[in-house]
């Protein structure tokens, strides 16, 4: 009953929450046009995208007072946050931005100086945002952290970063009371929900605090933000951006979404708040453009949760990484669900799951690519006819992108090569914290080395292939996963795909698959596809086994993790050589990536 009761106020809540945006976007109709005093113009010609972005960068810029205090001085009233993280709320820039002064005058009282983190642990929230920007009020960087994280993921960041202050909740501070006598920069934590313990309440902090904070006004260059990579591979590298990051999105928006801004427009994002993805392609950038955003990340992602929610907060403009787009693709689309525009990236999208949006959500899909170094550096614009199926899209405005070879030189259009991006582009990031060689390392002359490989044709279009260390070499064969990949994902049961290099005594490498699927899969299933691959691609590139799991191990970004898979192959390698089973043995727990169990 009390449950029910609950659910029934949150529906009231977010039917008040709807009513109030609309109002706001459509009755005060100068609050669109001062959103679309923010948009640039563009000139795309036989679906070419310009080569020069609009986008200037000034001397002095700070991502805090373009995107919440210019908005909070001009339409104090304009909805900037719906927030539907724990107790429904609707926020106002005022709002939004007294918090944000208040907290930073905190801060500033502490002592906190230009350039010190501040490590924000929380899922998508209005403290998280407010917290990011009382950071950059100030000159500080704010440093996302991912809840999921365990202790040692957690510790490693906290510790190498030297993290001043930690921003967080209840749920997260056992983890944190575990490490933090290993974290000796860290003076200070504040949880969200109150004191405890050693922790401040974050609340009670903001509320008791009256003298302003002192202005400090930011170079474009200026360090802002640092999020660390996923470290797919590796020890997670910091990756410091400056201010002048968030302009260098806004091509990519511009061209991706349609008629964005719109003044009816609302925007979400399933991906969390401490990933590029979630922050820099969502959230970010609906408060410069000044578009409502919903705040909500489900403990478990489902279609259905995803549906309702963009149903009852009218959400029109979505970023929906190809694993949500996948899970919604198997449930039924409420004839209500209807968007403007979705915008994906992190893994490479088949042209049936794009033809599926289209129909289902009524929405064309661009697909975005970039990395956390440098980020919305290419993609497709269908509404503008740049796109082409297979390819990832073209490099956005601003943007140099080649295809190189090892020595740096341009391969010609057509051949495969290292996809690389020129550091003069305002997304570049500063650099890698405390890694002098690393830095270094991942550039090749003037232009950053994404890790992946590519081709590009003579229109500028641009193929992913793989990732450099995804690369299959057999029988004397590069093989790629990504065609692969898309041809299994084409049968009717297959969930999900993935394709690595497992070891072989004879050839070196054979081409291993992984796949999720819907309901029981017949005995012939596996050699089924094993056919499909070689009859649609080539018998060189089919799978040599095929192996039916529960669920794929992913990073917190919502990527496959493709080294887990690697390292199981290899185990059933070894297994077969000692005696033992045949069979591909089952991916171990990780702490960045969930656990696999076979199918039953």
């Amino acid at each position: 009953m009390a449950l029910g009761l609950l659910r029934f106020l949150e529906a009231l809540y977010v039917s008040f929450a709807k009513l109030v945006i609309f109002v706001s976007c459509q009755c005060e109709w100068w609050l669109t046009v001062s959103a679309r005093d923010r948009r640039h113009d563009y000139q795309v010609e036989n679906g070419r995208l310009p080569r020069e972005s609009p986008v200037c960068v000034p001397e002095f810029f700070n991502i805090a007072e373009a995107c919440l205090m210019s908005h909070a001085r001009a339409f104090p009233q304009a909805v900037a946050l719906m927030d539907l993280s724990r107790d429904a709320r609707i926020w106002t820039y005022a709002e939004m931005a007294q918090a944000a002064e208040r907290l930073a005058a905190v801060w500033q009282a502490q002592g906190l100086r230009p350039g010190e983190r501040v490590a924000i642990l929380l899922p998508q929230c209005a403290e998280a945002l407010i917290a990011h920007f009382a950071a950059h009020l100030i000159g500080a960087v704010s440093l996302p952290l991912f809840v999921l994280f365990g202790p040692e993921a957690l510790r490693f960041r906290l510790k190498d970063s030297g993290a001043k202050l930690l921003v967080s909740d209840q749920a997260q501070y056992p983890k944190i009371c575990e490490i933090q006598p290993d974290l000796p920069d860290l003076q200070k934590v504040y949880l969200r929900e109150g004191a405890r313990g050693a922790a401040e309440g974050l609340w009670s902090a903001i509320e008791a605090q009256d003298a302003p904070y002192r202005p400090l006004q930011t170079l474009a260059e200026d360090p802002a933000m640092m999020i660390y990579t996923s470290g797919t591979t590796g020890n997670p590298k910091g990756v410091l951006h400056a201010h002048r990051f968030l302009l260098g999105h806004l091509p990519c928006l511009e061209l991706s979404f349609v008629d964005f801004p719109n003044g009816a427009d609302v925007g979400w994002t399933p991906a969390d708040w401490a990933w590029i993805g979630g922050l820099m392609d969502m959230a970010i950038p609906c408060f410069y453009f000044r578009v409502p955003l919903v705040a909500k990340r489900f403990e478990r992602f489902t279609a259905e949760a995803a549906y309702d929610l963009i149903r009852d907060a009218q959400v029109t403009r979505a970023f929906l990484p190809p694993t949500a787009l996948k899970m919604m693709r198997q449930a039924e689309v409420p004839s209500t669900v209807r968007l403007r525009s979705i915008s994906s990236g992190g893994e490479p999208l088949s042209a049936d799951l794009i033809d599926w949006a289209k129909r289902a959500l009524g929405a064309e899909v661009n697909e975005l690519y970039g990395q956390t170094e440098c980020n919305l550096s290419a993609g497709s614009a269908r509404s503008w006819g740049a796109a082409q199926t297979g390819w990832i899209g073209q490099a956005f405005p601003g943007f140099d992108m080649r295809i190189l070879d090892e020595k740096g030189t341009a391969v010609e259009d057509g051949q495969i090569g290292q996809i690389c991006v020129h550091r003069d582009t305002p997304t570049m990031f500063l650099r890698y914290w405390n890694q002098p060689q690393k830095t270094a390392e991942r550039f090749l002359g003037d232009y950053l080395i994404t890790g992946d490989l590519g081709r590009m044709d003579a229109l500028g279009y641009v193929q992913f292939m793989a990732r450099d260390d995804d690369v299959i070499t057999s029988s004397g064969y590069r093989i790629g996963p990504t065609e692969i990949e898309a041809v299994l994902a084409r049968a009717p049961q297959v969930v999900m795909a993935a394709v690595v290099a497992a070891p072989d005594a004879t050839r070196g490498h054979v081409i291993g698959a992984y796949v999720t699927v819907n309901g029981m899969p017949e005995p012939e299933f596996e050699a089924d596809l094993i056919a499909q691959v070689a009859g649609q691609l080539s018998p060189h590139m089919a799978p040599k086994w095929v192996r039916v799991l529960e669920e794929m191990p992913m990073t917190a970004t919502g990527k496959i993790r493709r080294l887990d898979l690697r390292e199981t192959a290899a185990q059933a390698l070894e297994t077969e050589q000692t005696g033992g089973s045949q069979r591909p043995a089952q991916p171990q727990p990780r702490e960045h990536g969930r656990s696999l169990r076979p199918k039953r």
